[in-house]
């Protein structure tokens, strides 16, 4: 019993085994977290070393060099970079994806721990930092307040960051921009001079007096007491009365020397956000605050994690002073929901499409509820490989169910149209059903594994490709699988219980008999025959003439008509803004800057009317070395940071995409001559779905000569049509005041450079004296000058060094020098940072792309050309070179990959068919037609819609590599079985056309119209998918045209030439046996 008969005699188990896949799956997707993109094994480890005191040439040449030289070693390793700063060092190791990060680090500790006695004494132990998917922000929310932002900081760590923290899957919250409380003990030199104390001794008595000093215990009686001395200061103020001298016999108390500020830090990095704001006269409002930080668990669900605290803030606000006010700056969720809830509105229209094309060319409606069924069978299975390997509900996974409809439907309406034309001959529908499913069985189950010989090879893609369509393959697997167990077994059981031969006519079967089957459906078979037998008699001309509409067709890519890229770009409504004015402005002046484009930008996009901008938030100053996620960026006073928040594409009052806006962005910021470095990023990020760089990065170790190249080739691609910005990664010099002590006058007085070091940073940055104590948080007590006298170079020549040296005598004395007199203040200039690539000092120009006016492989292509012409010209010589890397790199490495893929699907393709047809010239019937011209509609729908070649148009073209044969498959396989009834191989030909056109037809328009919304899709996320169904679309209609003409024309000459060559043999050997026959007959005769 086959499997097909066995489910139609026994509808109630199969009916059972479907359902109870159906309940699985349901419940799986019950249980499946909801993200943007799948969990992404990173490939990035960071490596920290530090060296207090060194310049960035001391750091490179001491620190960054052996750790590059040891770490090179590692294994997997496609790059490894670096910034040599003052003071320390960061080494970034990219590997080639696809690797277990986890045993890379540990091989990286191996390394670094052989290292480690090649490394200056006084270097640190070296910091390893894993970069992971969940170090991105799932929330950023401000905090604005007016009279309590001094105690800004401890209101949201106590009442808001701690609340949050407690929701399960939340992995982190840091505060930033509200500065922490602080107490200062602003020393006058002066004073401090007049008593001879130095700044050492005043941080020493505060070390020893700010403390709880245990005794031990002690019995008494039939009791033990602790012994306890309780030192520690209830009140800041209480230091001001600490004895600090008593040097002849005089007691000078801290007040005499310094004052106490009880106060928030110095120089500490502000944050300040304006809101959209209907009842503000301006149509916004805006206010210093800070931002809190919400990062997610590994694995965690970041929607379910952004929904529970964002209904966590209305309960946290009303414990808040009145005067501080929470907003929501950046939430991913929307994105992620905005995102899925597109995907789900084109898997909707998919589905109606299907059931309209299947209603058209069957016309009764228990037909359609057949395939209809099958559809949400074949999804829902699914869903139980994603809970059963961790994966999530995402933009991935959503995007296979979109792609999957139109082709899970194909192999039911090829089963049930045959069934449906056996029981209009009469067949008992159980009948039909099972020897209707048996005709067909063989070419169903070969065009299945045709569709899985395509997309299994993407389990096995490495890089960036890999990384993404590694759960699209085993899904789109699983989906065909499912697909053609349910069309063999399901589809066939429904089809015995369903379906019944018409006794009588209805209005709606006359009216479609009359207007779509005799009207319509009729007429074209007609039609078609008739263009089919013409092709197949006038077969040279028909070859010439599908010739030269190839050659032409592929004229746009010949042509270089049609632009390349790397990822479609999206509009997720964020923009990133970094702003560098020159190194030493003062932070008052960042934050002048800031508020003015705030400003302007808010009134521009940010009121009622308007609906572009919901949020701009700006960030100023030095962040604090504690908090990781705003010293993992860009800051100082100099630097500005903007976070953009945006309104939905569909919520926008103004026609504006996040790339217009960036665009206008840049064009107010070129009116600020001042500003060094400008970089606004759409989408928040660069790669995948963000914006599109072109990266040159220029090689040499004379920093003069690779600053001079750098800056030639920025002014020339500053010229190039499309490219918006422009940004070199190597920073200007920067003005620094540096000492240069005589060594010989410092030894004079018992003093070395490492101790007049100290004692000057002591004055001007501060010593930490100990920590003040309340309500279980600590409070750094930091010692230092006063603001008034840390303004001039004049104070650091009068700082009064103290030393000891043994006099004439032998005895130990104390002696005191000013630093003017052993030392010279000079400023200079130094460069902050020194950046390596592959172990080689490198110069990075990044160039943005605008889209809408060119794409990344013709900009990298003038870019190489000008190169080409540098290099003409002398200009790069030794050691000095440029290469392209950046999205370009990302780009080829993909398209290297995806094109090796597609040669191993071909060859998994041809396989499948030649084991179905037992022959070597059918599947190359097939896929000659079938594919080449597959190409050919993808170049001219490309061309047409003005789309670029991306990674998604090449996927795409992947895909209906499996897609184009089946219709060849199904074609072909009906020819042979008219060849098995006697049919010549004209008429037969003719015969399998006319009765297949009808499946093909079906199965090509719910392919096209299934990728149809996804080619026209307009909402959120739209963007990364549209190439590729504009090509499926394209490739599909004009390679089903040509199955349709041009295969059967094909098949007719090879079998013409089969045909020829048999009777050729045949004739030979009839000659043979005459010519022996004859020899026979004399020799008769002659005996």
């Amino acid at each position: 019993m086959t499997l097909y008969e066995g489910s139609v005699k026994r509808p109630i188990m199969t009916s059972l085994v479907f359902i109870a896949i159906a309940i699985f799956g349901l419940f799986s997707l019950s249980k499946l977290p909801i993200d943007l993109f799948p969990d992404i094994d990173t490939n990035m480890i960071m490596v920290m070393e530090t060296y207090a005191g060194a310049s960035a040439e001391d750091i490179e040449n001491n620190v960054t060099r052996p750790l590059e030289n040891t770490l090179n070693s590692v294994n997997y390793l496609k790059h490894i970079t670096s910034q040599s700063k003052e003071n320390y060092a960061i080494i970034t190791l990219e590997f080639e994806y696809g690797h277990d990060i986890d045993a890379l680090t540990n091989d990286v500790r191996d390394k670094l721990d052989m290292v480690s006695s090649s490394l200056p004494d006084e270097a640190g132990t070296p910091i390893i930092f894993k970069f992971s998917s969940d170090m991105i922000p799932i929330l950023v929310l401000s905090a604005q307040a007016s009279e309590s932002k001094d105690a800004l900081y401890k209101i949201l760590d106590d009442q808001v960051s701690n609340p949050i923290a407690r929701v399960p899957g939340v992995g982190s919250v840091s505060v930033s921009g509200a500065p922490e409380r602080t107490i200062y003990v602003y020393c006058d030199p002066e004073k401090l001079e007049a008593y001879n104390l130095p700044v050492e001794a005043i941080s020493s008595v505060i070390g020893m007096e700010n403390r709880n000093v245990p005794g031990g215990s002690f019995d008494t009686g039939n009791n033990t007491f602790t012994l306890r001395v309780e030192g520690e200061f209830d009140d800041p103020k209480e230091m001001e009365n600490l004895v600090v001298s008593t040097a002849g016999n005089k007691i000078v108390y801290l007040k005499d020397v310094a004052r106490v500020v009880d106060t928030v830090q110095e120089r500490a990095q502000k944050v300040t956000t304006f809101f959209l704001n209907e009842n503000d006269p301006k149509g916004y409002s805006g206010e210093q605050g800070a931002m809190i930080i919400v990062q997610k668990q590994s694995g965690a669900n970041s929607v379910a994690i952004a929904e529970k605290v964002l209904a966590m803030l209305p309960r946290i606000q009303q414990t808040l002073p009145s005067d501080v006010t929470l907003g929501v700056i950046v939430n991913t969720s929307e994105n992620i929901y905005a995102t899925i809830g597109s995907l789900e509105e084109t898997i909707a229209y998919a589905m109606l499409f299907v059931a309209i094309v299947c209603f058209l060319f069957l016309g009764r409606w228990r037909a359609v509820v057949v395939i209809i069924v099958t559809i949400p069978l074949s999804l829902i299975a699914s869903f139980i490989y994603l809970n059963a390997t961790g994966s999530s509900l995402n933009m991935i996974s959503l995007s296979c169910l979109s792609i999957a409809i139109g082709n899970v439907v194909d192999d039911a309406i090829v089963v049930l149209e045959n069934v449906t034309n056996h029981i209009e001959r009469g067949s008992d529908p159980k009948q039909a059903a099972i020897h209707g499913t048996n005709e067909v069985a063989i070419s169903v189950v070969a065009s299945t594994l045709t569709m899985i010989g395509v997309f299994f090879p993407l389990t096995l893609v490495s890089g960036m490709s890999g990384v993404l369509f590694r759960e699209l393959g085993w899904m789109m697997c699983i989906i065909m699988t499912v697909s053609t167990t349910s069309a063999l077994t399901f589809t066939p059981m429904l089809c015995s219980l369903m379906l019944r031969l018409k006794k009588r006519e209805t209005w709606f079967s006359r009216w479609y008999n009359h207007f779509v089957v005799r009207g319509m459906l009729d007429k074209l078979d007609v039609w078609y025959s008739k263009r089919i037998d013409w092709a197949v008699r006038h077969r040279a001309t028909m070859m010439f003439g599908i010739i030269v509409f190839f050659v032409v067709s592929l004229t746009p890519a010949f042509l270089g008509w049609i632009g390349t890229g790397f990822f479609p770009q999206q509009d997720s409504a964020r923009i990133s803004v970094s702003l560098e004015l020159p190194i030493g402005t003062r932070q008052d002046r960042a934050e002048e800057i800031a508020t003015e484009l705030a400003n302007k930008w808010m009134s521009r996009w940010g009121t009622p009317d308007k609906k572009v901008l919901k949020a701009c938030n700006f960030t100023t100053g030095q962040a604090d070395t504690d908090n990781t996620f705003a010293s993992m960026r860009s800051n100082g006073t100099n630097i500005i940071s903007f976070n953009i928040a945006m309104y939905k594409v569909k919520d926008r009052l103004m026609n504006l995409s996040m790339y217009d806006v960036g665009n206008q962005m840049r064009e107010d910021l070129k009116l600020y001559p001042e500003l060094s470095k400008i970089v606004v990023t759409e989408g928040g990020q660069s790669g995948m779905g963000g914006q599109t760089t072109a990266d040159f990065e220029v090689y040499g170790y004379d920093l003069v000569q690779t600053d001079s190249l750098t800056r030639i080739l920025r002014n020339y691609m500053m010229t190039v049509p499309g490219v918006t910005q422009t940004t070199i990664s190597r920073p200007d010099y920067q003005p620094e005041v540096q000492v240069d002590f005589d060594r010989e006058k410092l030894a004079k007085y018992g003093l070395n450079l490492t101790t007049a070091g100290t004692y000057l940073r002591n004055r001007f940055n501060g010593s930490t004296a100990s920590y003040f104590r309340e309500d279980g948080e600590e409070y750094d007590i930091i010692v230092r000058y006063s603001p008034e006298v840390r303004e001039s170079v004049e104070t650091i020549e009068n700082i009064m060094l103290y030393g000891t040296r043994v006099n004439e005598k032998g005895m130990t004395e104390v002696c005191k020098v000013r630093i003017k007199d052993v030392g010279e203040v000079v400023e200079r200039f130094t460069l902050p940072t020194i950046e390596r690539k592959d172990r080689q000092r490198v110069n990075t120009l990044s160039c943005v792309i605008n889209a809408d006016v060119t794409n990344l492989g013709k900009v990298v292509t003038t870019g190489e050309e000008f190169i080409a012409k540098m290099r003409a010209e002398g200009l790069l010589s030794g050691d000095t070179d440029i290469i392209v890397a950046g999205s370009y790199e990302d780009q080829q490495d993909s398209f290297k990959d995806l094109g090796t893929l597609g040669l191993l699907i071909l060859i998994i393709v041809f396989i499948v068919m030649a084991a179905q047809f037992e022959s070597w010239s059918d599947p190359f019937i097939i896929m000659l037609i079938s594919i080449p011209f597959t190409f050919t509609g993808i170049v001219l729908a490309l061309w047409l819609t003005g789309v670029d070649l991306n990674i998604m148009s090449m996927l795409g073209a992947i895909m209906l590599i499996g897609i184009v044969v089946k219709n060849g498959i199904v074609l072909i396989d009906y020819i042979h079985l008219m060849r098995e009834r006697g049919y010549s191989v004209i008429h037969a030909v003719v015969v399998a056309g006319r009765s297949r056109l009808r499946p093909v037809l079906m199965t090509t328009l719910t392919t096209i119209l299934g990728m149809l919304p996804m080619a026209i899709g307009t909402g959120q996320g739209s963007e990364m998918w549209r190439p590729m169904g504009i090509a499926i679309i394209g490739g599909l209609l004009v390679s089903t045209v040509m199955t349709l003409v041009v295969v059967p024309s094909v098949y007719c000459i090879f079998q013409g030439i089969k045909i020829k060559s048999a009777r050729r043999a045949w004739a030979e050997q009839l000659g043979v046996e005459r010519e022996w026959n004859q020899k026979r007959h004399i020799f008769k005769h002659k005996k």
